[in-house]
Parts: structure tokens; sequence; C-alpha cells
């Protein structure tokens, strides 16, 4: 196989990392064998085969969300849970935490992961403190918590991890690889940029757009490739921090509804949360984004571009030894 269609330092091509894995998810093989061949009778085969890859790619998204979900999940029922001597936000905590042994038990997720996760934990609860002193107040809570640091009950913390978990799950489940990825001091350089912009923008003007520029300049040639069904495909990594920080937007509104955390204009009723926040969360994704790759070791010193034909006969490549193994 031509060197030019090998990705990152290992030496793999798309179908040497792609072929042998794209018989293992169940999913991916049960679904489309059961609803393709009855949605081809009625509308033909090629929608038949898009329909059920857009259906499989929304049930490894909500599978993806198992954390995130299971939180939001939790805090709804939370209002209607009473337990004495335990205040609402401690019952959030400790859920949190319950959640996230199952998912280790259950091994959707390692300790090392954990380990990322609780990293991610520590630097939300860090932005919660600055955010929610008392000269800052960009938001605040406003029920008591036994398990809290000074304004800031600790189960916020899992609300960032949950960003970070959803990304590691996704990149197990569609079997996710990056191509063209910033080298790596550009990418840690941009993300405590990021970080930073978010405390020292109550005192300088707020530089999220000439950051947003240089996440869109930096990673301008990353792709992120990844399998729904058995086909791989890709989208432009700045897409996917803009799609993922528009879902966190919609979430956080129906957290702030259900009472997780209130912001001034939320004070005497619900409100929505205004739009321009998808922005701080598209950044926030990022910095969650490189966090996940470093952990997942996608930092490669040299990497080779794709070519538009090159990435066409590697995808031919996947379809053939599909095929192949289909007839095995």
């Amino acid at each position: 196989m031509p060197e030019r269609w090998k990705i990152g330092n290992d030496g793999k091509s798309l179908s040497d990392i792609y072929g042998s894995r794209l018989v293992k998810s169940s999913i991916s093989n049960r679904f489309p064998l059961v609803i393709e061949p009855m949605l081809s009778r009625l509308v033909g085969p090629r929608i038949a085969s898009a329909t059920c890859e857009f259906l499989v790619f929304g049930i490894k998204q909500a599978a993806a969300c198992v954390f995130a979900g299971s939180f939001l999940f939790l805090l709804a029922v939370s209002s209607h849970i009473s337990i004495p001597g335990l205040a609402r936000y401690d019952f959030l905590f400790l859920g949190a935490i319950a959640i996230q042994i199952v998912l280790v038990a259950v091994r959707l997720e390692n300790w090392r992961e954990v380990a990322v996760l609780s990293l991610f934990h520590l630097i939300g609860v860090g932005l919660e403190l600055f955010k929610t002193s008392p000269s800052i107040r960009s938001w605040s809570y406003p029920e008591p918590a036994f398990f809290h640091l000074k304004t800031v009950p600790l189960y916020s913390g899992f609300m960032y991890a949950s960003v970070a978990s959803y990304i590691m799950q996704s990149w197990r489940l569609m079997q996710l690889k990056i191509t063209e990825f910033p080298p790596f001091y550009l990418a840690v350089g941009l993300c405590a940029a990021i970080y930073a912009n978010f405390f020292t923008d109550h005192y300088i003007v707020d530089l999220r757009w000439p950051l947003a520029a240089c996440v869109l300049l930096f990673f301008r040639r990353t792709q992120v490739h990844f399998i729904v069904t058995d086909k791989v495909r890709r989208m432009p990594a700045a897409l996917s921090f803009l799609l993922i920080g528009f879902f966190i937007w919609v979430a956080e509104n129906i957290a702030t509804y259900f009472g997780a955390w209130q912001y001034p204009h939320q004070k005497r009723q619900w409100a929505i949360v205004g739009p321009t926040k998808i922005s701080s969360w598209m950044l926030l994704v990022i910095i969650s984004f490189i966090i996940v790759a470093a952990l997942k070791e996608i930092f490669p010193k040299q990497q080779e571009v794709f070519s538009a034909d090159d990435e066409a006969v590697a995808a031919t490549a996947v379809e053939t030894e599909t095929e192949d193994t289909a007839l095995a």
C-alpha cells in the first residue's frame, strides 16, 4: 500500500485500522440487517442504507451520552426526591459518583479514563470557584450543600467531566481516528489560552473570537474519521466542536430549567440561556478534546496529508475487505 495513505506515526492505513474492526459492533451488524431489507422494498436501497446509517448514528450518540444523560435524568428527578438530612445538591453529588462506579463496573470506562475525568472535574471546579465568587457572580447555586467548596457544590465538576466522558465514549463507539492533528505545542498552548480567557475576560477584552479564529486556523486540515455502520466517514474537527457545543448549550438550558444552577437573568423565573453561550461551550469542548486526545495518544510527530483521491481509495479498500469478510 502506498506510503502516503498512512496516518499518524504507527504505520497503519485506514483499511488496516478499520477493516478488521468493522464486524465487531453488534449495532452496526444486526440493526441494518434487520431494518434495511424492509426499508429497501419501500424506498429503495440507497435511501434505506442512508436511513439505517442515520438511525445507528443516533443510537451510538445516545450511548455515548450515557453519563451525561444519566446525570440529566438524576437532575430532573432530584426535585421530586426528598431524603431527610440530605440536600438536593449532595444527592446529585453522590448520585454522580454512583453512576461513575457503575460505568467502571460494567467496563464502559476504565480507571485511566476515570483519572482523566477527575482531571477535568478539577478544571471545572477551578473555573466554577472563580465564576461564582462574590466579585464575579457569572452564575450561582441557589441551594445549600454539605459537599461544597466555598460557593461551589462539588457535583458541578461532574457536569464538566460529562463532556469528556461523551468524547471518550464516542471515540470508542464510533472508532474515531484523527488525521492532521496540530502539533502538540500548538494544541496545548491553545488549550491553555482558552482556559485562561475564561478568567481574564473579566479584566481585559474577551478574546473568545480571536481564539475561535485560531481554532479554525490550527484545525483547518484536521479531520475526524469515524464509522457508523460499515463505511469510513469524515468530518472537519472544527465542525464537530461547534456541533458538540450546540448540544451542550441545549443540555445547559435543560439543566438550568431544573435548577442545576442559575444565571442572573433567571433569578425571578427561568429564561432561556442565550445562544452566545454556544461559543463558550465550543471552546470548552476543545479543552476536553485535547485532554482526551492526549489520553488516546494521537499527537504524532509527523502526519501525512490525505488527498481526496487517496481517501476514496482507502474507503474502497475498507468496503472490499468488509465484503470479503461477509462472504467468508
